[in-house]
């Protein structure tokens, strides 16, 4: 596991905050003693650290966590990705030379597809804070039971009784730094059903419920990405009022050429609503409504809106914008307006138009010969 501190843009790791340490890899049998060494060098006590990890040991993400709590850290999951690199694998022999070299690294930051699983969740409920963006991955499994016999060939039976009481004394462990650090035990109860080789990944409700992070509204910045084709992504989840489930949503915008864009958002079919319609406005006389029908599959709609990048730049200039759905249902008219921040979207923006194809030139009509 490695540990290091990341220096990103402005505003890379929230509002006013472009530094932060990053902590990735698999929590190995000596990662607590290096945990705490790290920690003692670090002078700014307020950075906060980010996780990326598919677990490990799990004695040694409790002792960690524990390190967390004496912080007071704030705990989030992400991928640290190091500019240094370049070309390299972030998890290549020479990357990783750059990363423990003790220097800060210049690095960007994605939550996107970032994972803590296995044993790293319970790592970061140590932590005083805990913040899972609306689209990393939490999950967990049982844990494996490794044990080492010396002085002869243990039988059958006897590895058998060695491994029983090894878990014994996991779920012992476990459960008592649960309660300690104010979790829920029913998440070992959850992890305890699930085979090693698998994985279940936690719902919203379920992140809410065992205690790992109860914010009712949690929303990603605008992060541009340039894959097979540049993207700009944001996620959201809020819990409904009405029935306490979370509703997860998500918007991508993409280009034409560098005037024209495209910006979906992505929701759960609606049930019984009828003639919905779905606008963004930052006042009263900017709203743009996004077109109907949507795109269904799979439980899914897909709205689609197409804008200039002027009309979409005046979306930049506010911190935050309105986005409303409005549906008629038995007879009556539903609306539901949520203030979506428009942290990041200037600068994805500006870097999404230099990805963008350019204009198709004017078609030239037929002349008669």
């Amino acid at each position: 596991m490695a540990f290091y501190v990341a220096t990103g843009a402005s505003d890379a790791c929230g509002p006013g905050c472009n530094r932060w340490i990053a902590v990735e890899g698999q929590i190995d049998a000596n990662a607590a003693s290096r945990f705490r060494k790290f920690l003692q060098r670090i002078k700014d006590r307020n950075l906060p650290i980010y996780f990326a990890s598919p677990g490990g040991n799990v004695d040694q993400a409790i002792a960690m966590g524990g390190m967390l709590r004496e912080r007071g850290a704030v705990a989030r999951v992400g991928r640290t990705v190091a500019r240094e690199c370049g070309f390299e694998a972030q998890d290549s022999a020479p990357c990783l030379k750059v990363k423990q070299s003790g220097a800060e690294v210049h690095a960007d930051l994605w939550t996107r597809g970032a994972i803590c699983v296995s044993a790293c969740p319970y790592l970061i409920l140590g932590a005083a804070t805990r913040e899972i963006a609306a689209d990393a991955v939490v999950g967990v499994h049982s844990a494996r039971v490794v044990v080492a016999f010396t002085g002869g060939t243990p039988t059958r039976e006897m590895r058998a009784a060695a491994t029983e009481r090894g878990r014994q004394r996991i779920d012992r462990s476990l459960s008592s730094y649960l309660k300690r650090m104010g979790a829920e035990t029913a998440l070992l109860d959850l992890a305890k059903t699930v085979r090693f080789e698998d994985m279940h990944v936690l719902t919203r409700e379920e992140i809410a419920r065992f205690g790992i992070d109860r914010r009712d509204f949690v929303e990603t910045p605008w992060t541009f990405e340039n894959a097979a084709r540049g993207v700009v992504y944001k996620t959201l989840t809020q819990r409904d009022g009405a029935d306490g489930v979370y509703r997860t949503t998500h918007w991508r915008l993409f280009c034409m050429d560098g005037e024209r864009f495209e910006l979906d958002y992505q929701r759960q079919t609606a049930g019984n609503a009828l003639l919905p319609t779905i606008s963004i406005s930052n006042a009263p006389a900017t709203s743009l409504y996004f077109r109907p029908p949507p795109a269904k599959r799979q439980g899914v709609e897909i709205w689609g809106l197409s804008l200039t990048k002027t009309a979409f730049r005046t979306f930049t200039e506010t911190p935050r914008f309105d986005f409303t759905e409005t549906s008629l249902s038995d007879g009556k008219r539903l609306a539901r307006t949520t203030r979506l921040s428009s942290e990041g979207l200037a600068s994805a923006l500006e870097k999404l138009t230099v990805t963008c194809p350019a204009p198709s030139p004017p078609r030239r009509s037929a002349e008669n010969s």
